[in-house]
């Protein structure tokens, strides 16, 4: 039994509208009071990953940080069943970290450890590179789109992406969660995914365009509302397969690919969301401009 998905989808882009700019407002409240947790990768400091065979707490750790002249305030402990992550603030010198594994052997000693240390300049590095990658991912999406489509599903698409990607970070502003290297993997990944579903709804309604009626906006609306509930079942079965994988790596994934999975769950689900009650309704409102420009010529007129 097929389902029936013939509904007014571009009435509820308003409110998705009004939620959207709600989320947006709030990320950037977020983001210019908090920042972002940036991981080891973004900032300068040294990140220690143990393997255990046994539970370590963090208690049993403080006083190993504390005999090393480290301050307790800056360094983050995230125990686990099987290995523990210890991330200084600041970059442990040779002595430092000589006497952190000689005093952490004495809680384990089959431990073995992975010691990462990043410069600031390099942190400021990746930091840049980071934007860039997802700027010149949008140019391209952009221009691609534009050559295509036209102009205005090109912006509708841009601004859609930006949405997905700006959401995604938000929530890990406001929720401090961290932000590492395969955090910005998984943001290029949504942008990827969600540029993907928007363009087979883009494509439906450029394809129905040819045998619609266009003489007003009414005839625009009709036409993104039967193009989305055409390819309702299709977005929802793909954003439904990418979700589930997700959330399976996140429940039972490793801890080096958690925030990646996590990411990759918040940024399928807005992908979908985007693509069905911004990306459409927006090229709607641009393309209807477009229609009501002769009208108004023609009253100038007579």
């Amino acid at each position: 039994m097929r389902f029936n998905w013939n509904f007014d989808y571009v009435k509820g882009s308003k409110i998705a509208y009004i939620f959207s700019i709600i989320l947006t407002i709030t990320g950037i409240i977020s983001i210019l009071a908090l920042g972002l947790n940036y991981a080891v990768d973004f900032r300068a400091g040294s990140n220690v990953d143990i393997t255990v065979s046994k539970a370590i707490t963090a208690e049993q750790i403080k006083p190993i940080v504390k005999d090393i002249g480290v301050d307790e305030g800056d360094v983050t402990i995230t125990p686990g069943a099987d290995r523990v992550n210890v991330r200084f603030s600041n970059e442990l010198d040779e002595t430092q970290e000589s006497k952190f594994k000689q005093e952490f052997t004495k809680l384990d000693a089959s431990a073995s450890y992975e010691v990462n240390t990043v410069d600031p300049e390099m942190a400021k590095e990746l930091e840049r590179n980071a934007i860039y990658a997802v700027l010149i991912a949008s140019i391209g999406i952009m221009i691609y789109v534009a050559i295509r489509f036209e102009w205005r599903f090109a912006v509708a698409a841009v601004v859609s992406l930006f949405h997905d990607a700006f959401v995604v970070i938000s929530v890990f502003s406001i929720f401090r969660l961290e932000v590492d290297l395969t955090f910005i993997t998984a943001v290029l990944t949504i942008v990827g995914f969600s540029i993907n579903d928007t363009i087979v709804i883009f494509d439906r309604i450029r394809e129905n365009l040819r045998f619609a009626k266009k003489s007003s906006k009414a005839d625009l609306r009709e036409v993104v509302n039967h193009s989305l509930s055409q390819t309702m079942t299709r977005s929802l079965n793909t954003t439904f397969t990418v979700f589930v994988a997700s959330l399976c790596l996140f429940i039972f994934g490793g801890e080096s690919i958690r925030m990646f999975s996590l990411a990759m769950v918040i940024g399928t689900l807005f992908g979908a969301y985007s693509s069905i009650f911004i990306a459409a309704p927006l090229w709607l409102t641009l393309k209807g401009k477009q229609v009501n420009k002769p009208k108004t010529v023609a009253k100038e007129s007579n």
